[in-house]
C-alpha cells in the first residue's frame, strides 16, 4: 500500500457524452424487460462478484490495507445480501400494486405502476467502494434502467477492478463504468440524468443537488454527520463496549454509520472505557500496528486531518484514554478513546470518519437529547439501555435516518429497512423495497369501468348537479 495520494485517470469528455448518449437511446429497451430478464441480469453479476473475489480482496488491500474477512463481511457480503433480496421481491416489486378508490369513483379501479426512472448515475465514495457501488446497482437494474457509475477516484485499484466486472457483465448502452475525480464528476454532473443516487459527504451532496436541480432530476443523497451513541446506567457494559469497539474501529473508523460520539453515564464511564480498552487489545491486540485485521487510513490528506484533530484537542486539554499514536509512512492511526475534549474542538464539530472515539460523560438524558437536538439530523443515532422509559424518551425527542437500540451499525445489513439519513444527512431511502422505488417513477393509474357518477355532472351546470356535488362533498 503506498501512502501516496493516487488517483484514478480521468475519462474524457467525448467517451462520458457518448456512453450517455447511447444509454438515453437504449433506455426504454432495458425499461421493458422482464423479471425474468432482470434476474437474470443479478444472478450474473453475483456470479461475477463471487468470481472474482480474490482480485477484490486484493484491490482493498492494496488501496487501504483492508483484511480479506472484512471486505467479505462489509463488502462482498452486502451485495450478494442485496441480490439475493431483489431476486426474491422483483416479481411483487415490479406487479401492479392495488390501491383502494374512493366511492365517489364507483365503477373505476386504481393501482401504481412502477417504472423505470430511465438514464439514472450512481456515484460511489472510497469507504466501501464495492459494497456502496453496487448495491445501489443492483436496485437500478431491478427496476430497469440504463445506468452510469463513477466510483471514487481515491480507491484506484478496486475502481479499476470494478471497472473491469462491469465491462465483463454489460454492454456500454445499458450498464457503463466511468473512472476519474472532479472533471469527470462535473461533466457527469452537466447531463440530463433522470435520477442520480450519491453517497458521500454532505458538502458534496449539496454540489450534486445543485446539479440535479438543473434537470429537474430527483436525487437519493446518501450522506454522513455525527452520529451519537447513548449508553445509560442501566446498559449492559460490557455488551455495550464489545460492540461500539467493533463499530467504531471497523474499517479503520473510515465508516458514515459509525458512533462519531459516545455518550456514557457518569456511574458508568471507567467502566465503560476500561472495557473498550480490553475489547480493542482483543480484537486488535496491544500493538494495533502489527495486527493484520487492523487496517489504515485511505492516504496522507486524510491521515493529516486526523492527527490534527487529536493534537488539538490534546493542546487543549484532551485526555488520550487509548492509542493516539501514528506512523504517517503507512497511515496508521492506533484505534484511539479520547475525553474531556474541549467544546471548541474539531473533533466535536466535525465528522471524525477515523478510529477516534471521544468519550463525554452525562447525568442527564434531557441534556443529552438537547446536545443531539443542537446539531444536524445525524443518520444514525444508538442506544445501550435496558430501560424502556429511557429507550422511548430518546426516540421520541429525537430525528435521525436510522439506527439501533442495543448495537450499532448493523441495521445497515437489514435489505427489509430502508436506509438512507434525513435533510443534512441524506434524502431518500436505498436497499430493497426502498431502493427499487428510488430508482422508479410511481405512476398512478386509474382505470374506469362502467360510467360513473361524475360522467353526469358534466357541463352545463344546473341546480340539480349542485345537490349532487353538495352531496359528495358532505358524505363521499
Amino acid at each position: 500500500m503506498s501512502t501516496q495520494l493516487v488517483l484514478a485517470p480521468e475519462t474524457s469528455t467525448r467517451q462520458i457524452h457518448q456512453i450517455f448518449e447511447l444509454q438515453k437511446q437504449h433506455q426504454r429497451v432495458i425499461g421493458n424487460t422482464t423479471v425474468a430478464q432482470r434476474k437474470e441480469k443479478l444472478s450474473k453479476l453475483h456470479q461475477t462478484i463471487l468470481k472474482y473475489r480474490p482480485q477484490i480482496r486484493e484491490a482493498l488491500y492494496q488501496d487501504y490495507r483492508k483484511h480479506p474477512s472484512e471486505v467479505d463481511l462489509t463488502e462482498i457480503y452486502p451485495v450478494t445480501g442485496e441480490i439475493k433480496h431483489a431476486k426474491r421481491n422483483i416479481r411483487e416489486w415490479m406487479g401492479k400494486h392495488h390501491v383502494q378508490t374512493p366511492l365517489a369513483l364507483l365503477g373505476s379501479s386504481s393501482y401504481i405502476k412502477y417504472e423505470p426512472k430511465g438514464t439514472v448515475l450512481i456515484i460511489s465514495p472510497w469507504n466501501f467502494p464495492v459494497n456502496l457501488t453496487f448495491g445501489p446497482l443492483v436496485s437500478a437494474i431491478a427496476a430497469g434502467n440504463t445506468v452510469m457509475i463513477k466510483p471514487s477516484e481515491i480507491t484506484p485499484h478496486t475502481s479499476a477492478l470494478m471497472k473491469q466486472i462491469i465491462t465483463e457483465l454489460f454492454r456500454e448502452d445499458e450498464v457503463a463504468l466511468v473512472e476519474g475525480g472532479v472533471s469527470t464528476s462535473t461533466t457527469l454532473l452537466s447531463l440530463p440524468f433522470n435520477h442520480i443516487f450519491f453517497t458521500g459527504s454532505p458538502k458534496i451532496g449539496k454540489v450534486v443537488m445543485a446539479a440535479a436541480a438543473k434537470h429537474l432530476a430527483s436525487v437519493t443523497l446518501e450522506l454522513g454527520g455525527k452520529s451519537p451513541t447513548i449508553i445509560d446506567q442501566s446498559a449492559n457494559i460490557k455488551v455495550a463496549a464489545r460492540r461500539i469497539a467493533w463499530g467504531k474501529y471497523l474499517n479503520n473508523g473510515q465508516v458514515c454509520l459509525t458512533s462519531d460520539y459516545v455518550f456514557v453515564h457518569k456511574s458508568k464511564r471507567d467502566e465503560f472505557i476500561k472495557t473498550v480498552k480490553h475489547f480493542v487489545n482483543q480484537f486488535y491486540s496491544a500493538n494495533a500496528y502489527e495486527e493484520k485485521s487492523y487496517g489504515r487510513i485511505v492516504n496522507s490528506r486524510h491521515f493529516d486531518r486526523l492527527k490534527n484533530y487529536i493534537k488539538e484537542a490534546v493542546d487543549q486539554g484532551a485526555q488520550i484514554e487509548l492509542g493516539g499514536t501514528f506512523d504517517k509512512n503507512e497511515n496508521y492511526i492506533a484505534p484511539t478513546v479520547i475525553t474531556n475534549i474541549p467544546k471548541d474542538s474539531n473533533i466535536r464539530k466535525h465528522e471524525i470518519f477515523g478510529p477516534i472515539m471521544p468519550v463525554y460523560e452525562f447525568t442527564d438524558i434531557d441534556e443529552v437529547i438537547q446536545e443531539i437536538n443542537s446539531r444536524e439530523k445525524p443518520l444514525a443515532l444508538y442506544i445501550f439501555s435496558r430501560s424502556k422509559k429511557n429507550i422511548h424518551q430518546i426516540l421520541s425527542n429525537t430525528r435521525a435516518g436510522g439506527g439501533c437500540i442495543n448495537h450499532n451499525v448493523i441495521h445497515f445489513f437489514n435489505n427489509a429497512l430502508p436506509f438512507g439519513g434525513t435533510n443534512n444527512s441524506g434524502i431518500g431511502k436505498g436497499h430493497g423495497d426502498a431502493g427499487f422505488k428510488a430508482f422508479s417513477n410511481a405512476r398512478g393509474m386509474l382505470k374506469q369501468h362502467v360510467p360513473n357518477v361524475l360522467d353526469f355532472l358534466l357541463p352545463p351546470y344546473n341546480s340539480f348537479k349542485q345537490k349532487i356535488i353538495d352531496l359528495a362533498i358532505k358524505y363521499f
